[in-house]
């Protein structure tokens, strides 16, 4: 299998970008991707673009001929991929894997969304979840997060403080983050007093809307010094994906997301490392509840204990002695734009592990060079993580 290299990233600034299309948000992240790997367009084999629901947001399917179109990329290969909220890292692992079977050299992954367009996004966004046992009946995300939220605190005694603290250093991650939606600290006291939504989450829980896009470029890493500088070289170690069943309901436990603690084990071991070595983590936190959950299931702290290790500020930039999780704000401040969120993630990590200029106000200790993202489709239907390293 051959190994894979990013050697390029670009993404727009997520939120509610009344001024700019669908097509527009892509190309545009798109271009940057291409102009800071150093390739153009006759280097590229193929394209894959991560949305999750163009027809209902923006009433444009048939997205793969659009953005090939509009990119100027015709006639190469340009595939839609779809995984709910993943869709976005699934198109990124698509990508790799066409790479590391020898079918393309150089590949422009992309994710988008265009989710402000409409008044009400959340018909769409609950196509994500079980239509008949959930949506149907009326669940939401915020109140299937908010199952998961209540009987977590009942397990393993998470307060609200706890909870509210993870939204907090989100905010503060966020303000040096000049792509994020929200650019302002909160403090753990007004997360407890925002609105509510579904006891126990209030607004500031929550991740918001988003418009957004970002994209990278992906190559075969025998070939990646023809474009880019070593230094500007970040390598993909491991890019697996595992399932569990749509509606929450249908598993056997509800605070932890057992694809995900499936697909970082596989991630690990395609690596050759454990979650000791990781320096850096981008995880889904669609919801707070959802960020603790992954900071056990990815093996940064034992099952139950999530609460006390972020409210110790474990996971902190300026903590040299464990992992730093979501330096870009997540999604709860970075934003949601729902296809782009897992190229953003891994475009995260390749700016931190490379020490980009991007980041010089939010870089986290590198001490081993290891970076993992994991994404999430739904309430944990589908997850997908990419796990990263400065050494090939």
């Amino acid at each position: 299998m051959k190994d894979i290299a990013i050697i390029g990233y670009g993404q727009t600034k997520f939120g509610e970008l009344w001024e700019s299309s669908f097509r527009e948000l892509l190309v545009d992240s798109g271009v940057k991707a291409i102009e800071n790997a150093k390739v153009d367009g006759d280097d590229i084999d193929a394209m894959y673009v991560g949305t999750m629901s163009g027809g209902l947001f923006v009433g444009q399917e048939h997205t793969a001929s659009l953005i090939a179109d509009y990119a100027g990329l015709n006639p190469i290969p340009c595939t839609r991929v779809e995984a709910a909220c993943a869709s976005g890292s699934l198109a990124l692992r698509s990508a790799c894997m066409s790479i590391a079977a020898g079918q393309h050299d150089v590949v422009l992954v992309g994710g988008v969304e265009k989710m402000t367009d409409v008044a009400d996004p959340t018909g769409a966004i609950a196509t994500a979840s079980d239509q008949e046992w959930e949506a149907f009946v009326g669940a939401t995300f915020p109140s299937l997060y908010a199952m998961m939220a209540k009987r977590y605190m009942y397990e393993y005694g998470l307060t609200l403080e706890q909870l509210s603290t993870w939204s907090s250093i989100a905010h503060e991650n966020a303000v040096n983050n000049k792509y994020a939606q929200f650019r302002s600290k909160v403090s753990v006291e007004q997360v407890m007093r925002a609105s509510p939504v579904a006891d126990p989450l209030t607004l500031l829980h929550c991740s918001p809307v988003s418009d957004g896009a970002a994209s990278m470029i992906v190559c075969d890493a025998d070939k990646a010094t023809d474009y880019a500088d070593k230094d500007d070289i970040i390598y993909i170690k491991a890019f697996t994906q595992a399932s569990d069943t749509i509606a929450l309901h249908d598993r056997p436990n509800m605070t932890t997301l057992e694809a995900a603690k499936v697909a970082s084990n596989y991630a690990y071991k395609m690596a050759g490392v454990g979650a000791d070595k990781i320096d850096v983590a981008e995880v889904h936190d669609c919801f707070a509840i959802n960020g603790l959950v992954l900071t056990e299931d990815l093996g940064f702290c034992k099952k139950g204990t999530a609460g006390k290790f972020i409210e110790e500020g474990n996971t902190r930039i300026d903590n040299d002695k464990f992992v730093t999780i979501n330096p870009s704000g997540g999604l709860k401040a970075a934003g949601h734009a729902l296809g782009a969120t897992g190229i953003r993630q891994v475009g995260e990590l390749y700016w931190q592990l490379k020490q980009d200029k991007e980041c010089k106000d939010r870089q986290s200790a590198i001490n081993n060079g290891y970076g993992i993202a994991a994404n999430v489709g739904g309430t944990g239907g589908t997850v997908c993580t990419h796990l990263l390293s400065v050494d090939r």
